[in-house]
Formats: C-alpha cells, structure tokens, sequence
C-alpha cells in the first residue's frame, strides 16, 4: 500500500483536498498576492543561513503551489506550478518536514516534474499551518547542488517556517478582529504574548526567571501591542543566550520589530559566540530588511555554566544597564558601550562593546526595561528610578529567582500605586547556592 511519501507520480495525497484545508487556505488571502517583505525577509535570512541559491514560501490549493515569495527565481518564469510536481503536497500530506539532499535520487521526489525544471539539486521543506493546525503549503529552500543540511541549519529553517506561520496566525486574528470591530486588550495581549516565549527553558546549573506586565488598559499604551521582548535559549555545545530589548513605540510596526529581532537573534546566536557580532548582524537585518523605521535598544549576555557557577561575555545596545546581585546582596551595574539600533543608521562592527562577568553560587543576573525604574504614580510623581530599583535588588539576597522578581514587582507596583503607563519585562538568572 503506498505512503504519503512513496504515491507514484501524479497521484496526490486525499489531504490535499481536505475541505477544511482548502478553505483555510482560501481564508489566508494569499493566493495570487502580490511578494510581500515579510514573507520575502525571513525567505532571504534562509538563504544566508544555508547558502542554498532558492528560497519558497508556498500555498497550494488542490491545483497548485503559489509561490507567495520565489527567492532566486526569474521573474519570467511565474510564480505557480503544478502540484503535482511539487514537493510541497508530500509536506501536505505528512504534516512533516521533508530533507532530499540528493534531490535527482531520493526516491520521494525524484520523479517529480519540479526536480527537474526548477534545477533542484538538494531541498530542504518545513510545513506552514494555519492557526487551527492545517497544512497551507511550505517553506523551502533549494540548492542547484546535492548536499547536506546541519543540524544547525535545519533548526534555524524550522525556526523560520514557525515564524511564517506565526504571521499567517497574526493576520487571522487581526482580520477577526476587525470583522467583530474590536481591537480589544485581550487581542493585544495574545499578540503580544505571542512574541514572547510561552515559557523559559529548564536550563542546567541555573535557576532562571522572567516577567511580562502589561501597561493599564486606561494607561497611554491602552490595547496596543508594545515592543518590550525577552528570550532566554540554549545555542550550542554548552552555551546559553540570555537577551532583553526595547522597541521604539507600539502597536503592528513595533510588533514587527520585535518578531525580526527575536527570530534574528536566535539564529544569529546559534552560529556566533560574540554577543556583538549577533548585535551587530541584528543591526544590519534591521538596515537590510527596512520593515519600519522603529529603532531598538537591545541587551544580551552569552554564557556557559561550569562546576563554580557561569562565565559570560555581555554586550549592549543603548539599554539600560544590567545589574548583577552577588550572594551578598552587592549590586554591580553591568556596562557595555553600543549604539542603539536603527534601519535609519549604518551598521558598524566596531560600535558594541563586550563585557565579561562571571556569577558565583548565589550571584544573579537582571536584564529588564524601562517600564520598571520608569515607573511612577498617576499624578505624576517621582521615577522609581536606578537607585531604588538597585536597593530592591540588595534585599533579595538568598531569594529564589521567581520570588526576586516577585519581590521586585511588588515593589515597583508600590511605588506607583498599581499604575503603569508602559509594559515592564524583566529577566533574571541565578546561579543556587551551594548546598
């Protein structure tokens, strides 16, 4: 009985004309579109990341594969083929990514009409779903040659095809939205919960932390999305990336900021050490890609746990300080001279400086945003402020790292009698002290 992956040519998987498929597809508004940068941009970061000559992203009807973006593809020659020449109805009939590295012998699409008329030597294809789980078609890259694909390379692809999805998922909220008229603070929240991690990653020698407070919904943010982002991933070998950063405004264009520095980070991170080399390559996606004229303050620390607690390297661009509490409630401001980020100001390689530090048994780092030592009351009082945001740091010595952010907040919403005018992340990791 033949698979989704071993059908004889021409014959197409009954996914492919799923009904519910089908008018997902439809409820996309993407076929027959025009190229758009946001697709085109994370299709060009697949090229740079794997080298390969061609990048795709495909939505595919029951006839079809429409090539939404065709990178290194002439012009002249469409942007549609048929599909049942395209790989992409095996992505649709497994829901799984497929990796040919010998395209013109694999027994899974060497027969297929596209092999050989789009010049495919090797191909690499990730699935993109619809918010309710369907298959719309793939991203892929293409190269003229046979070869492998890294591992690395493969997760950053798999990386870039959730990211698609994710904007497709973006659209299909906001078009709900706006069909009941409603731009309501819960929408916000989703979308911008969506541009965080839903949860941080257990990461081995450290006990780790992070908050996300949303302004009022009477404040001057009101329901708009913000640009306030963290992350914290493991990159490769032992290595961890911690990164806090800061939009210039809100609402959609801030929110596409923040999903290219996310995503850039995290791929840049996996092939470089140097936390200002993946600033410095953030900056130049930011020139590069032009997607707003947002800028961006940005903080990231790379390091590596070892038997006597972590040692890393931390570099900033234009952010506020980090603060390092020693396990005797010593706070030390962390400093790194770099240049805010902006797609209106060239990238230079020199304009970060690197910052080493390292955390002993009880030590904890903090990366945060201005919503906390900005923050104040409704009638405008006094900033909260560096010196008693640092002082509340102090005396959450021996503190746990979710009870120091709690603590922190507490404070900081004492302050400003449960007011705040600007969304507030924090970021705290800690090294647990010798039992």
């Amino acid at each position: 009985m033949a698979t989704e992956t071993s059908r004889p040519a021409g014959e197409l998987p009954p996914a492919v004309f799923d009904p519910a498929r089908l008018a997902a597809v439809a409820d996309t508004g993407l076929l027959d579109t025009a190229p758009e940068g946001t697709f085109d941009d994370l299709a060009q970061l697949a090229l740079a990341i794997t080298g390969a000559q061609k990048a795709f992203f495909t939505i595919a009807d029951g006839r079809r594969s429409f090539w939404k973006t065709a990178l290194g593809m002439d012009p002249a020659a469409g942007r549609e083929n048929d599909i049942r020449d395209s790989p992409c109805h095996i992505l649709i009939g497994t829901g799984r990514e497929l990796i040919a590295e010998d395209a013109a012998h694999d027994p899974r699409i060497k027969d297929l009409g596209a092999i050989g008329a789009l010049g495919i030597g090797a191909w690499a294809g990730y699935p993109v779903f619809s918010p309710d789980g369907h298959v719309l078609g793939g991203f892929c890259v293409v190269d003229r040659n046979a070869r492998p694909f890294t591992p690395v390379q493969s997760q950053a692809l798999r990386t870039l095809a959730r990211s698609v999805s994710s904007e497709i998922a973006l659209r299909h909220a906001l078009r709900q939205a706006r069909a009941r008229g409603e731009a309501s603070a819960a929408l916000a929240r989703t979308l911008q919960d969506s541009l965080l991690p839903p949860r941080l990653p257990k990461a081995p020698g450290m006990d780790v932390a992070a908050v996300h407070l949303p302004a009022d919904a009477t404040g001057a943010v009101g329901v708009e999305v913000v640009g306030d982002f963290y992350d914290l991933f493991h990159t490769r070998g032992l290595d961890w990336c911690a990164v806090m950063g800061d939009v210039s405004g809100k609402g959609i264009e801030a929110a596409k900021v923040t999903a290219l520095a996310r995503y850039t980070v995290r791929t840049e991170a996996t092939q470089h050490s140097d936390p200002a080399t993946v600033l410095h390559r953030l900056h130049e996606a930011m020139v590069d890609q032009q997607i707003s004229d947002r800028f961006l303050t940005a903080a990231l620390a790379v390091f590596r746990p070892d038997s006597e607690g972590l040692a890393g390297r931390y570099a900033s661009a234009g952010h506020l300080p980090a603060l390092i509490r020693r396990a005797d409630g010593a706070v030390e401001e962390l400093h790194a001279a770099g240049r805010l980020l902006s797609p209106l100001l060239p990238a230079s390689r020199d304009q970060h400086a690197v910052t080493s530090f390292r955390l002993e048994p009880g030590d904890a780092l903090l990366l945060y945003t201005d919503g906390v030592t900005e923050a104040r009351d409704r009638d405008r009082g006094p900033f909260f402020g560096d010196e008693r945001l640092a002082a509340s740091l102090a005396a959450t010595r021996g503190a746990t790292a979710s009870e120091t952010l709690d603590r922190l907040w507490r404070e900081v919403a004492d302050h400003s009698g449960g007011h705040a005018v600007d969304d507030t992340a924090l970021l705290l990791v800690r090294v647990p002290p010798r039992i």
